[in-house]
């Protein structure tokens, strides 16, 4: 189930707030009334100057806060921190699937940079400072065209690119993106057929990553071209033939970007598992 955690922030800050203000504005000033009745009917002016019990205990009455408000000023700047800290500067996020294997793999706990593509407005996501702009090879977190669901995959086609794939080569604008093989994993066999995953290392306008690509090129993979509009992107994922990405469903429009994934902080396979940190490092 995807559950739009910034939208559920977003409303426990505002809502604790304005409670918090609701009671300095209004409720405030009838307990301080209160309390004011009571050390003049008690000839006290405060609670620490007696041990009378009987005043010590009517002051207490009068002086509590409503549940409500307690839970709220307690609440509020917890809240407001951790929704400051995801919305403007760096976001967690756990990795599902297995269409960024080999650089991400299923439990790798990743840090996303909100900031580097522009701050943006909470929820709203329209972008409130530019800061930059994608760069190819770069992976970045997102929302796809056809859903309100984070994906991460890598920042293939910029606005205005020709992005060509025929069997598992890689083409950007006429111009084939260097790679060589890593590794032949002949254990790992593909969906179909004999064929089996074999380790590339791409270089994109100097960024090197590794892909995973199938002997035999998947649907995805044997032929396509795709000509990248203006304020959009293409993205990719970087298990060529086990990815479902922008070859099927499109273009990212700018205003969905989320940010630039830069880390990995933690590994953590199944929840009875023990988090591992083996894999912490710079994507």
């Amino acid at each position: 189930m995807d559950i739009n955690l910034p939208l559920i922030l977003m409303l426990l800050v505002a809502g604790t707030g304005l409670v918090w203000l609701y009671d300095i504005v209004f409720l405030r000033k009838g307990r301080n009334a209160a309390i004011a009745a009571v050390e003049a009917q008690f000839g006290h002016s405060a609670e620490g100057e007696t041990n009378d019990p009987g005043f010590a205990q009517a002051r207490a009455a009068v002086a509590a806060e409503p549940a409500l408000v307690e839970y709220s000023k307690s609440f509020f700047p917890v809240l407001f921190l951790v929704f400051a800290l995801r919305s403007f500067l760096i976001e967690p996020f756990q990795i599902p699937s297995e269409s960024m294997v080999p650089t991400l793999l299923v439990g790798d706990f990743i840090a996303v940079s909100k900031f580097s593509y522009g701050i943006r407005m909470p929820v709203f996501r329209n972008k409130l400072v530019p800061v930059g702009e994608p760069k190819r090879g770069e992976v970045m977190v997102f929302f796809p065209p056809h859903k309100d669901v984070y994906y991460i995959k890598r920042v293939i086609g910029l606005p205005g690119d020709e992005v060509r794939y025929v069997n598992n080569v890689l083409f950007i604008n006429g111009e084939q993106v260097p790679q060589k093989l890593v590794k032949d994993e002949t254990e790992s066999a593909c969906a179909y057929g004999s064929a089996h995953y074999q380790v590339f290392e791409e270089t994109l306008d100097g960024i090197s990553y590794h892909s995973r690509k199938c002997t035999v090129p998947g649907r995805l993979s044997r032929n396509g071209v795709w000509q990248v509009p203006e304020g959009h992107y293409l993205m990719i994922g970087d298990n060529r033939d086990n990815s479902s990405d922008g070859r099927e469903w499109g273009f990212v429009p700018e205003e969905r970007i989320v940010g630039k994934a830069f880390a990995i902080w933690m590994h953590w396979d199944k929840l009875l598992s023990i988090p591992s940190f083996s894999r912490v490092g710079s994507i």
